[in-house]
Order: C-alpha cells, then structure tokens, then sequence
C-alpha cells in the first residue's frame, strides 16, 4: 500500500464529527434569528399596551422621538397607550372598507420623515372588521424612506386567529419585518376570561425584561402576576378542536356572516361585509330597546354583528325576524325614509331611498 491509500478517507469519524459540530452550531445561529417570545395578558387592551410598548423600548435609545401611526378605524386602546407613554400618534385616514389609505399613510410619512415610525396594523377592526394590507404598509414604509427605521405591532385581536385558516387570506410571517403579532383569547377561541396571547422578537424582549431574583426568572410584561387558568383553557380548547376542528369552525362563521349579509339585504337593510371578515355591518336600528336586547355594538349611523361559533343559523333567522318586524313600525311601512349610512359602507351596499338600485 502506499502512503496515500493509508490516509483517511473523507467521510471518518473525525470528518464526520467536524462537520456535525459545524451543522448543529449554524442551526443554533438560525434558530437564535428565527427566536420569538410568546406572552399571556389579561386582555386586548393590554396587548396593544405591550405591543406599542415593545416598538418604543426598541427605538428610544437610538430614536428617541419616534411616532405611533395607526387608522382612525383601530382599537381606541392603541390611542390611549399613546397618551400613556406620552407619545406623539398621528392618526391615518382609511377606506370606505375600514382598511388603512396607504396614500394618506404615505402623505402623513412624508411630514416627518426624521422621525422613526411606529406602525399598528390591523388584522381585523373594531367595527368593520377590515384588515389592512401589511404588504402594501411594509412597501409604503419602505419606499418612503423609512427602511430600517420602523417598528409594526400587529393587531390580531379578533381576526388573527382566524386569518390562518383562510385560504385566500395574506400570510402574517415574522419573515417580514414585523415586530410582534397579538391575538385574543376570549374571542374565536371562547376562553371563559378575557385574555391574550403577544408574539414578539426576543430580541425586543431583552430590552424590556429585567431579573427578579426572588422571582429567580425574568419578567418583560407589564402586568407582572397573570391568569394561570387562561393557558391551560388556551391550551385544552386548541388541542381538542385540532387544526381541522378550528378550520371548520372559521368556514362556519365566514359561511353563516355572508348569510346574514345576504338577508339583511333581501329585507332592505343596507348592510356590508369585508372579504376577509365575519364582522357584518348595518344600519343601526331605530329602537334602542332592540340594540340593548340583542347587545349590539352600534357608532353613529351603523351597527355591526360579529358572527362567532356560537351564533347559528337560527339565532340569526331569530334576530332577522325580529328587526324585519320592528323596522316596519320604526318607519311605517316605508312611509319614513330609511337613514342614508353611503358614507359609512359604501354606495353600492347602501339601501336608502338616495341608493337603491
């Protein structure tokens, strides 16, 4: 044999072991970057806290001046965080739909271009239940002059957990450059008490979390003490429904929203309901005794019903039944004209005297 043919091939233990070490320290490296803190809250109004919060712990160092931008259509919870932590919030004009105006967003980045942007996104709204396109805010930012200088909490209260399980809906990664994502609790999944799950970068967890000792952990919430019960209903109702069960259930809502749409519509009431949505928007009744009865939601001229897994074909024929009813004599059989509700949900799902086709 020569000296060659004596040499180890390479594939040997050694060679093997060299690049097994290689291998498992570059997936720490990807695994270290991919990291992300998962959070309970009691509610949605403390995620909006934390999540706004989070953005600004990130930039104050560096930018100490930063500015919350979010739609006049989102939570009012986001707006009370900015006063609470005494920041500047400039309030963005949206679509007929509920949906962020990325022009306006645009226009209002462009007036303070120095400052770094703190952005809330809606995944699903209060009332219309609009949610707004992440891609186009990211591309908005972006082409404005704003790369590496923004922060996006995203709102999922209501929708955040359903939005998975649509297919036409657009994916909420943390492969974009998001910061965190909040979803609630007590909504779509029924939790028993109000409560909130916040999903953030580790690395934006380090600059708000401080050692306890007597706690001997770290803590990064606001609140400090938490519902313990909360995880394990969490934990029990997502384990028994499975992947599958949660699927069927959002096509059940999506299904049984465009239902009562449809309806409502066929009675003569000017009703509107977003794609990506189980949130139906309509008139708001005349009678306050009839919103109090059926606990509606109601702003100004609409009203709106959020159609959960609970709500059933015939509760929904229950309350058509009875509004059919109750508008006859609210507007005399049409001898009163309808109110026009155009500018809330748009011409064509408008049914006043004005907008009927």
């Amino acid at each position: 044999m020569t000296r060659t043919e004596l040499q180890p091939p390479p594939n040997s233990t050694k060679e093997k072991k060299r690049k097994e070490t290689h291998g498992k320290k570059e997936r720490k490296e990807k695994e270290n970057k991919r990291k992300k803190e998962i959070e309970l809250f009691h509610c949605s109004s403390l995620l909006s806290l934390y999540g706004i919060n989070t953005g600004i712990s990130n930039w104050r160092e560096l930018f100490p001046d930063g500015i919350l931008y979010a739609s006049t259509e989102s939570h009012y919870s986001v707006f009370k965080a900015a006063r609470m932590y005494r920041i500047e919030c400039v309030k963005v004009d949206t679509q007929v739909s509920g949906e962020i105006d990325c022009k306006n967003f645009r226009n209002k980045l462009f007036q303070n271009k120095e400052k770094p942007a703190i952005v809330n996104v809606n995944l699903g709204t209060t009332v219309k239940g609009a949610v707004d396109d992440l891609d186009m805010v990211i591309q908005t930012l972006e082409e404005s002059g704003f790369k590496d200088k923004f922060y996006i909490h995203c709102d999922g209260a209501l929708f955040g957990l359903m939005m998975p399980f649509v297919k036409r809906a657009p994916k909420v990664t943390f492969k974009k450059p998001i910061g965190s994502v909040s979803v609630s609790g007590h909504k779509f999944v029924g939790c028993p008490m109000p409560c909130g799950v916040q999903i953030t970068r580790l690395k934006h967890i380090n600059a708000l979390s401080s050692s306890v000792e007597y706690l001997a952990s770290r803590d990064a919430t606001i609140m400090g003490s938490r519902n313990g019960h909360a995880p394990i209903f969490l934990w029990y109702t997502l384990n028994r429904k499975g992947y599958r069960g949660c699927q069927q259930e959002v096509q059940k809502c999506l299904r049984n929203a465009h239902y009562l749409k449809d309806q409502l519509k066929a009675a003569g009431v000017g009703a509107m309901l977003n794609e990506l949505s189980s949130t139906v928007v309509f008139e708001r009744p005349k009678g306050e005794e009839f919103v109090r009865r059926w606990q509606l939601a109601c702003q100004g001229n609409i009203a709106h019903v959020v159609v959960m897994p609970n709500v059933t074909i015939e509760k929904l024929d229950t309350f058509l039944d009875e509004l059919v009813q109750k508008r006859s004599s609210w507007y005399e059989d049409g001898k009163i004209a309808s109110p026009c509700i155009a500018a809330d949900i748009g011409d064509d799902n408008c049914l006043c005297s004005l907008h009927k086709k």
